[in-house]
């Protein structure tokens, strides 16, 4: 019984180990598969020794997996200084003066492709007392329980600003959803324009768009905008790593709304971002339509975000429709 369950940690670790050293190992270039290969012989020497009755590989691999866990927790540290992709090169910031917010390194780029636009990071002020609406923005690229989420504040002027939970990815990066839970990239809260990180996923990245206009308590939404703020200040003096599972786009809005409004119950959906409207609909957080399908159809931006020809109409155009968005 104790040589199985032995058998069983090692093969978990054995599983861990190699994924941490693949993902991030302490060398980059040839050295991380050959590091990742001798984990993977170093195991199965360990296994191999337990089922011929031999302990004392397994003693081994137990002194490599607690050094290896010493470099994991002490080692591989998050930071801001590395060679970012230019969309993500600048962190979010911002400061309040009683109504008004400062925010710093809005990101307003216009995209013509993905490798040809230009870059702009702007300071803008938005009057929280002017705060009007929230929508939530998901952006679907293949399977449909998969989206990344945005959160959209709409004030009574008309503007728009986005705060997008991201991953902040180095120069290199290929995204990987296993790599995330391996501490690859570090997160962002990026502020930005509509014009730039909704329409950008739609019209340049070939993604599909949805708005969901959603219903909140006063005097939350005006809460949920300054813990974006207080996250991204946060993100500023102490970097973090993404998690795929529990620091992504979806579980931060989930942890910053509940402490807005207190009770929300957990759901498989807020995993499986590409249901939210599901998750949405059950506690009552939707209106101006009978059912979450109903939602779905008319929320599709996508293809009015690829006929809109002006940046200052682009809002009001891919709301026209959206239940809960009045016409105008």
């Amino acid at each position: 019984m104790l040589r199985a369950a032995l058998m069983l940690a090692i093969t978990a670790a054995t599983g861990w180990g190699a994924c941490a050293l693949w993902f991030q190992p302490p060398w980059p270039g040839r050295a991380r598969a050959a590091l990742a290969a001798a984990w993977l012989a170093l195991a199965a020497c360990a296994l191999g020794g337990l089922a011929l009755g031999r302990p004392w590989p397994a003693w081994i691999f137990g002194a490599a997996l607690l050094a290896l866990l010493a470099w994991w927790l002490l080692g591989v540290r998050p930071s801001n200084d590395r060679r970012w992709m230019p969309e993500v090169s600048r962190l979010t910031h911002g400061s309040v003066a009683g109504d008004l917010v400062t925010l710093h390194n809005v990101r307003n780029f216009a995209w013509r492709t993905a490798a040809d636009y230009d870059a702009r990071w702007e300071t803008r002020v938005y009057d929280l007392s002017r705060l009007a609406s929230v929508d939530l923005a998901l952006s679907y690229w293949g399977r449909p329980a998969i989206a990344h989420a945005m959160v959209s504040f709409g004030f009574a002027d008309g503007a728009h600003v986005v705060f997008s939970v991201e991953i902040r990815r180095k120069q290199g990066d290929a995204f990987s959803e296993i790599g995330g839970f391996f501490r690859q990239y570090e997160l962002s809260v990026l502020a930005s324009t509509e014009e730039d990180s909704l329409r950008v996923r739609t019209n340049v990245r070939g993604e599909d768009g949805y708005l969901y206009r959603v219903r909140m308590p006063e005097g939350a939404a005006r809460a949920l905008f300054l813990s974006y703020l207080e996250t991204a200040n946060r993100l500023v003096d102490r970097p973090r790593f993404y998690n795929t599972l529990t620091g992504n786009c979806t579980t931060i809005v989930y942890q910053l709304a509940r402490r807005i409004v207190p009770g929300l119950p957990l759901d498989y959906r807020l995993l499986l971002s590409g249901y939210l409207p599901e998750y949405l609909y059950r506690v009552g957080a939707l209106q101006g339509a009978d059912s979450p399908a109903a939602y779905r159809r008319a929320g599709r931006y996508t293809d009015r975000a690829r006929a809109s020809r002006s940046p200052d109409e682009y809002s009001r155009d891919i709301r026209r429709g959206v239940p809960g968005v009045a016409a105008g």
